[in-house]
């Protein structure tokens, strides 16, 4: 399967303070460890809301400031007309994803339970997620209702979601004993 890696870039970072695509973690920026984990496992990878040096980049669709399904959008798009079979996305505010993606790299539709933004998709599923976001929906949970992505249980990971600067602090995050997908 010839995947396309897409980098959920396109946020405004509002509760971080600033660009947080660009907060140093383990002495690189956040978006250099998405990118590099991506890369391990796509044949292109791609940015997905903003330019990033080295990298395509793709507005989000249909129009600026669609979060990440906006940027989703503009990658299976992309990955639909350039041969790719399937979109494997990241977003920068997660944490290490280095173990993540290997869940999902063969798989044909699937997110992580915890973290929904991570994610492989078949590019045919560009024309579905169009009508979802022409439909007003855009959160993130009302696309998993109807693309029906199978959810990888992730518990055993220790992935942080950045939101705030404090989500940085400390070298690692301890897992809960239990960890029940998000939403259940």
């Amino acid at each position: 399967m010839r995947l396309l890696g897409a980098v959920l870039a396109g946020g405004k970072s509002r509760r971080f303070g600033s660009d947080k695509a660009l907060a140093i973690v383990d002495g690189r920026a956040l978006i250099e460890h998405a990118v590099a984990a991506l890369s391990a496992h796509a044949a292109l990878v791609i940015c997905c809301g903003r330019p990033w040096p080295g990298l395509g980049w793709l507005p989000d669709r249909p129009a600026p400031g669609g979060g990440p399904l906006g940027g989703l959008s503009a990658a299976l798009h992309f990955a639909g007309n350039n041969g790719f079979d399937a979109v494997l996305s990241a977003p920068v505010d997660v944490h290490p994803l280095i173990e993540a993606l290997p869940l999902l790299a063969e798989r044909q539709c699937a997110a992580l339970g915890s973290q929904w933004t991570i994610g492989v998709w078949p590019a045919s599923m560009a024309s579905m997620l169009d009508a979802h976001l022409f439909s007003g929906a855009t959160s993130i949970k009302s696309w998993l209702d109807v693309a029906k992505p199978v959810l990888i249980d992730d518990c055993h990971l220790s992935l942080r979601n950045i939101n705030y600067r404090h989500d940085l602090s400390g070298a690692k995050v301890e897992h809960a004993e239990v960890c029940p997908l998000q939403g259940d």
